[in-house]
């Protein structure tokens, strides 16, 4: 399978992603680079993005990230820990965020993101998480004791 941008925008146009507006842009050896046009439904009650909006495209640019750089044998990852620093308010524009691993191991990877708006190229967010990396078990049969 090609994990391309086509692929995510198309396989998660039903799922939260996709009713955020979070569309791929690119998706390459060790870096992801997503946006959201910010809409109204973004907001706060101050009208500025919220910060679960922002938290969702980063966490989302660092997730599509590791799925397109698992290690091989690997079937899938989860997020062990994440945290985001708010920089600034925007209440209109394009985010983009850009993913970059700083740690890649079999068990785990390490992602850094920033959140800018794309027109003002003005920071927004900075956000790291940890991704514990999934293996098929060895033996399905001890799984319910």
């Amino acid at each position: 399978m090609m994990f391309t941008p086509e692929f995510v925008n198309n396989g998660d146009k039903d799922n939260l992603p996709g009713y955020l507006g979070i569309v791929a842009v690119e998706i390459g050896k060790e870096y992801a680079i997503l946006e959201m046009p910010l809409r109204p439904s973004h907001l706060n009650i101050l009208r500025s993005v919220h910060g679960g909006s922002i938290v969702s495209l980063a966490d989302t640019t660092a997730g599509y990230a590791t799925y397109a750089n698992l290690p091989e044998k690997a079937e899938g990852f989860t997020t062990l820990e994440l945290k985001c620093n708010f920089i600034r308010g925007v209440g209109k524009g394009t985010l983009q965020c850009r993913a970059d691993c700083i740690h890649k191991g079999n068990k785990t990877q390490v992602w850094d993101a920033t959140v800018i708006e794309k027109s003002t190229g003005k920071k927004i967010a900075e956000f790291r998480c940890t991704q514990f990396i999934l293996y098929p078990r060895k033996n399905e049969e001890t799984e319910d004791g």
